[in-house]
């Protein structure tokens, strides 16, 4: 048996301890807060499922690639190696998407290549901007976003090309 398996048990079993030392009805707190939560699971459904669709609607319509041939000619001249350009559209969009085409990405160049190294870091440093916006800001009721998703896209740019160039500098 590992440590490890021992550490979520352990939290539990914590958390139960210091309840009970508190004189707290644990019962009664566990069911006043899984109520909490279903309110805001009900309360941000709305915005998520907007948000998977405009993403299914994006790749399945095949606007992804057709962006993807529009940037090609672009990011080759720079540098930006083509097959990381299906990662860098779909990861601020979906994660799950994300993980698809990054899956494929280290199947077919392998994890220890430049494409592999890239796209892992890239994975890492970057976030799916427009889901956790609209989860985030849905869940507090914030209507007016002002600069985050401008910010966000320019941050995520930057994490691109770091991202390329601290493969570089490891190959």
């Amino acid at each position: 048996m590992n440590v490890s398996d021992l550490i979520l048990p352990a939290i539990i079993g914590g958390i139960l301890f210091y309840g009970m030392v508190k004189n707290v009805d644990i019962y009664a707190v566990f069911v006043e807060g899984a109520a909490e939560g279903a309110k805001t699971a009900l309360k941000i459904f709305p915005y998520i499922l907007a948000v998977i669709f405009a993403i299914n609607l994006f790749v399945q319509s095949g606007a992804e690639k057709f962006i993807v041939s529009l940037l090609m000619p672009i990011t080759s001249i720079v540098g930006f190696p083509p097959e990381l350009l299906s990662l860098a559209i779909v990861k601020p969009l979906s994660g799950g998407g994300s993980l698809g085409v990054f899956q494929t990405i280290l199947q077919n160049y392998g994890p220890d290549s430049y494409i592999g190294r890239s796209a892992s870091i890239l994975m890492g440093s970057s976030e799916t901007i427009f889901y956790t916006v609209a989860v985030y800001f849905g869940a507090v009721g914030i209507k007016n976003i002002r600069h985050t998703v401008k910010v966000g896209l320019l941050v995520y740019g930057l994490s691109i090309f770091i991202s390329l160039a601290v493969c570089s500098l490891m190959m």
